[in-house]
């Protein structure tokens, strides 16, 4: 098997507009991640679109329909290092139908301040999920000291 397994995440916030809110997902399986929390989202399938993938996803995961806003930038163009065979590209999204709930994989939902930096770094996040949420704030905080978040939006 050659090349990276791609999957995709969805950094749901209440507003792509002026994100202040965003939605995370605690694990139940498998036992080494059970407990920890995670951007909603899963691997895409064959000749499945990245975007396309994205939203089967939070659909199956979720029970939502999401509008995707813009991708949160990478180091690398594969998105970013899951482990040596996975890498993960993330978008930012916003809800447009349902209310989210944890039909699969997961076992709670939590709507997190974005506002507070250290209720969201303080939970226990998968490990490589960590420099993403870090990236997140980043962004979301940049946005909001120009005014807004239009660049969330594409």
């Amino acid at each position: 098997m050659t090349g990276l397994i791609n999957v995709v995440g969805g950094a749901v916030v209440d507003s792509l507009a002026e994100p202040g809110k965003l939605l995370v997902a605690r694990r139940t399986a498998p036992p080494q991640f059970a407990g920890m929390w995670e951007f909603p989202g899963g691997k895409v399938e064959p000749g499945e679109a990245a975007e396309d993938a994205l939203h089967r996803e939070l659909r199956e995961e979720l029970g939502v329909q999401v509008r995707l806003g813009a991708e949160l930038p990478a180091a690398t163009a594969a998105g970013w290092p899951l482990n040596e065979k996975a890498a993960m590209r993330v978008w930012f999204a916003e809800l447009e139908d349902g209310e989210p709930l944890p039909l699969e994989d997961h076992d709670e939902l939590r709507w997190l301040d974005l506002r507070n930096s250290e209720d969201v770094l303080g939970l226990p996040w998968i490990p490589a999920d960590f420099p993403i949420v870090e990236a997140l704030l980043a962004a979301v905080h940049a946005a909001r000291l120009r005014g807004g978040g239009a660049e969330l939006i594409r």
